[in-house]
């Protein structure tokens, strides 16, 4: 599914750049909870292969009108996804599909399809989550910024516990059966939180309290971004080692070509009988040597410097997780700094990012002359055969 994938990068992209840090719970965390229920309803509920696609297209992509305007960020969401899955060439039909989930997401639609369904229940998923008032928090604080609306702990609970109790169902059979069981343990915990709250015992807590580094840590990338990263490292250096693999192919078989050159032509080019072989031998080498050379360039690695300095640090201009920006400097510095990279998040992901940036700036000059690489030895080839067929045409 290279589009879901596609999609994936786009939103994780377009989030990082254009969305409001202010949308501490509309975010690429909840598009990733939300694309994670989409692959379990998906597969429980038996969607083919093309519909599923279809799911996860429209699941990374229902919350992307956040970037321009929540109020119906819906259809703004469908704008956005409609210009970018034309740029990709999908069909319109599909893009017609996609459209009409991302529009069942919105509050208060019925779903009329088994699509819809599962779409609709994956995006109220978190209702049934185990960590559902943690994750309620980080709506309680958006609201607070985003539209300066504040609750009460009591006021915040009781609207919780109505939304679960009135307002929501579960529309597919595999969320009914597993998702609503949680649900319902997260409606107890409510009332029992309102219980306690409006018991005149129990001390107020002053509704603009809020436990900052408990939202905080619930803000943080979780473990779907990590994996992003993982992967797509991991990918990067497996291309990587195909081209290195691709170039070693083709030394190895002009090598072979020059060898057999050297040792059965050129001998009898002394031949009086052979002096129309010359020239066709000399450029069957010339092509060989030439596609030798650019192989080679491929994989030649690029030297850095290897050092830094504690001002780089500070500045945050060094990418630690390379190894050519550090391989000269002594394990005291190095470790230092990268104590110091770990404190700041924004760095380290930075850094995380700028490696597989120059990753793929290497992987593009490799394949590049990989590319140039193949097409002088495929011209080579025919040329020398062409040269060679002449040759022998004139004798």
């Amino acid at each position: 599914m290279i589009i879901v994938k596609k999609a994936e990068d786009f939103v994780f992209n377009l989030f990082k750049d254009k969305l409001s840090s202010d949308y501490i719970y509309h975010n690429f965390n909840h598009t990733l909870r939300v694309v994670n229920a989409v692959i379990v309803l998906a597969s429980k509920e038996n969607v083919d292969e093309v519909n599923t696609e279809i799911l996860l297209v429209a699941a990374w992509l229902h919350d992307v009108g956040y970037v321009k305007d929540e109020k119906d960020h819906e259809e703004v969401s469908c704008t956005i996804a409609d210009e970018f899955l034309k740029k990709q060439g999908y069909p319109p039909e599909k893009i017609t599909l996609v459209c009409n989930l991302i529009r069942a997401t919105k509050i208060g639609i019925e779903p009329k399809t088994l699509l819809e369904s599962i779409i609709k229940d994956a995006d109220c998923s978190h209702f049934a989550n185990e960590n559902y008032i943690d994750l309620a928090e980080l709506l309680r604080e958006e609201w607070r910024i985003t539209h300066k609306k504040e609750f009460t702990d009591l006021e915040w609970a009781m609207a919780n516990r109505d939304i679960l109790m009135y307002k929501h169902r579960f529309y597919s059979d595999y969320a009914k059966r597993e998702l609503q069981p949680m649900k319902e343990h997260n409606i107890v915990i409510l009332q029992a939180a309102i219980k306690d709250l409006q018991s005149p015992k129990k001390k107020k807590v002053s509704k603009n309290k809020i436990n900052k580094k408990k939202l905080e840590q619930l803000s943080r990338p979780d473990r779907g971004i990590d994996t992003m990263f993982r992967v797509t490292l991991s990918n990067h250096t497996r291309l990587s080692d195909i081209a290195d693999s691709k170039a070693n192919i083709m030394i190895s078989v002009n090598a072979i070509i020059i060898s057999i050159a050297l040792t059965t032509l050129i001998p009898k080019l002394d031949s009086p009988n052979n002096v129309h072989l010359i020239i066709p031998t000399l450029v069957l080498l010339l092509f060989s040597v030439t596609s030798i050379i650019f192989a080679i360039l491929s994989t030649r690695p690029k030297v850095t410097e290897g050092t830094f300095t504690r001002e780089d640090i500070d500045n945050r201009k060094v990418n630690l997780l390379f190894f050519g920006n550090f391989y000269k400097m002594p394990l005291t510095e190095y470790s230092w700094a990268v104590n110091e990279m770990m404190k700041d998040r924004k760095y380290l992901y930075d850094s995380m990012i700028k490696d597989l940036y120059y990753l793929g700036l290497v992987l593009n000059r490799k394949y590049k002359l990989l590319r140039i690489t193949y097409n002088i030895f495929m011209i080579g080839i025919l040329v020398s055969v062409a040269v060679f067929i002449y040759a022998f045409s004139r004798i």
